[in-house]
């Protein structure tokens, strides 16, 4: 029997907007298609080097959280810097 897989907010989120038909078909599918492949590409690059230093408590923890997610520790780490520098700046009222 085939498992039902895990999802998380984001993820059902995008199935309930799929199947309540919210997503439409872009005009030229070629052109975006070969933009996300070309996005895609950028975003996969990994030509940028650094050195960083933690507490081996801090990074214990998170060579723990990686293998709890099934991931090396450095895509972790690199997946976590992403994430924060990507999102949206707050909304001051």
């Amino acid at each position: 029997m085939k498992k039902k897989p895990v999802l998380d907010q984001d993820e059902e989120e995008l199935i309930s907007e799929y199947e309540r038909g919210a997503f439409r078909p872009v005009k030229n599918q070629n052109m975006a298609k070969k933009e996300a492949i070309e996005a895609a590409q950028r975003y996969m690059r990994k030509d940028a080097r650094i050195n960083i230093r933690l507490s081996t408590t801090d990074l214990e923890l998170l060579k723990r959280r990686a293998a709890e997610e099934g991931l090396p520790y450095q895509s972790l780490i690199a997946s976590i810097l992403h994430k924060y520098v990507s999102r949206s700046s707050p909304q001051t009222n």
